[in-house]
């Protein structure tokens, strides 16, 4: 838990993530990678020496096989007010629209409801559970599939809709998350959706895994990368390149 503590913190102080006040919406699918950074800040409030309040929302998606009842109770555990939002996203995409690539129109329709729920609660921060590996795919899938240096940012305001997005765990690998999630017992919901582990990011994450044989140090050198990089939001502004510290 320190340790990944450690890096959390570490990760929202480079990025000025957090101010004092804020109400900070966790987006929690249910997932190793939601439910591991709902912990972290539950714990991390606690002695963040900038006060906030934390709010967990879950989208149903229509999967009557998804059971979120555990989620609520671990959320009464440590403390955080639970919100379950009904989407219907399943049926539109799946039964009316019969979308062959989903994954897209699925996102942004995940996206727009997530951000509606934050803003009933009050909240204009909303906390998303992406961590390395995700930053390091999310470039490989720009630049292999639509020819762009390009990945989304540690923090991200939404003007139209005055919500900034951050990301607390970009400092912490895949396998550190599925460690920690497994160790503290998280009740992982198993994700039922048909396009699940099969998508282009899957075949990127494969592609990684093959190419780290030969270079090691790759998927640090491209996260060090976008980091020393001119895209947007990606310069440290507290203590300077993650060099070493997932």
């Amino acid at each position: 838990m320190q340790h990944m503590l450690s890096l959390t913190r570490s990760c929202i102080d480079d990025y000025g993530m957090i101010s004092p006040g804020d109400r900070i919406v966790v987006g929690v699918s249910g997932g190793k990678d939601s439910l591991s950074l709902l912990v972290l800040l539950a714990e991390l409030r606690r002695f963040y020496p900038k006060p906030y309040e934390l709010f967990a929302v879950t989208l149903d998606m229509g999967y009557e096989e998804m059971d979120f009842s555990a989620v609520s109770a671990l959320c009464r555990d440590i403390d955080v007010p639970y919100t379950t939002v009904e989407t219907g996203i399943k049926r539109v995409i799946f039964d009316i629209r019969r979308e062959s690539n989903p994954c897209s129109l699925c996102a942004k329709m995940r996206r727009g409801a997530l951000h509606e729920a934050a803003l009933r609660l009050g909240s204009h921060k909303v906390a998303l559970g992406h961590h390395f590996d995700d930053a390091v795919e999310t470039f490989m899938l720009s630049l292999l599939y639509e020819g762009r240096i390009n990945c989304f940012s540690p923090v991200t305001y939404l003007d139209r809709r005055d919500i900034t997005l951050i990301r607390p765990m970009l400092y912490i690998h895949e396998k550190t998350v599925a460690n920690f999630a497994k160790k503290q017992e998280l009740p992982v919901v198993f994700n039922p959706c048909p396009a699940d582990k099969n998508t282009k990011r899957e075949d990127v994450k494969r592609l990684l895994y093959e190419l780290q044989g030969k270079y090691p140090n790759l998927k640090q050198n491209i996260f060090g990368g976008l980091q020393r990089s001119p895209l947007k939001g990606w310069q440290v502004s507290g203590t300077g390149v993650n060099d070493g510290k997932v």
